[in-house]
């Protein structure tokens, strides 16, 4: 759907009788909410130079430095709230008999606006990892940990994989799915990139929202162009459970 309404009756066909669901969000959702993004003529690696502030030889060459930067980009959360977007998405788990939310953000901002579980592929910037024993704790001082290694932001680095357990959730919930949602990505950044592609194959019924058009939009069976705090509850409001009923 490039320009005009689109013809949403195919795709309200398919979702009432959707069993099981997957979303996968980006930065563009983040972002209606304030968040920066790191690509584009605004994004953040247009002003830093990542090899310099997120990868691990950079931590082990000058952590403090990264530690700034980072604590810099926490600093830009605080007062940030969900947006529209994020709450259908909540909103979403009482829907569908399996709902798997998977995230290429890092901020958080899906879990504050009440989703319960979501699939981190990147890490989460409210948490710190030990870089020696993978101990986890959440914002709190003091970078050394109790086995003598280092805190550093629990996120993926570039140069580091993602977690197996994040991308193993995630790569099943996109074969198994009959209903797919790509939102506010370029479908550019893999292996997420390759989630829509995979869904797609599968057999599920595949909708993109996106302000822009991505690689994946002539295979989407519905692509609208807007943000997903628009887009999101038009989508999903006719879904909701009514009166205590399920979906029909």
């Amino acid at each position: 759907m490039e320009n005009g309404e689109p013809d949403l009756s195919r795709y309200l066909e398919v979702a009432h009788g959707a069993g099981r669901c997957a979303v996968l969000t980006g930065a563009g959702v983040s972002a209606e909410s304030g968040v920066p993004t790191f690509r584009g003529e605004q994004g953040l690696w247009k002003e830093y130079r990542p090899e310099e502030l997120a990868t691990p030889e950079a931590f082990m060459r000058n952590p403090e430095l990264v530690w700034e930067w980072y604590e810099y980009r926490r600093g830009i959360l605080e007062g940030i709230e969900p947006n529209e977007g994020h709450r259908t998405l909540a909103s979403a788990e009482k829907i569908f008999e399996e709902f798997t939310l998977i995230t290429q953000n890092v901020d958080g901002l899906h879990q504050s606006a009440g989703s319960t579980d979501v699939v981190e592929l990147h890490g989460n910037i409210r948490r710190d990892r030990c870089n020696s024993c993978d101990a986890r704790r959440g914002e709190e001082q003091g970078r050394e940990c109790a086995c003598g290694g280092l805190f550093r932001p629990d996120v993926v680095w570039f140069g580091e994989s993602l977690p197996p357990d994040a991308i193993s959730r995630a790569f099943h919930a996109a074969q198994s799915a009959d209903l797919f949602f790509s939102v506010g990505t370029s479908t550019v950044v893999y292996p997420a990139a390759q989630l829509p592609y995979l869904a797609k194959e599968a057999g599920a019924f595949v909708v993109e929202v996106n302000p822009e058009p991505t690689p994946f939009t002539p295979l989407a069976d519905l692509s609208v162009r807007g943000p997903s705090g628009y887009w999101l509850p038009r989508l999903m409001d006719p879904l909701m459970p009514r009166n205590g009923q399920g979906v029909d």
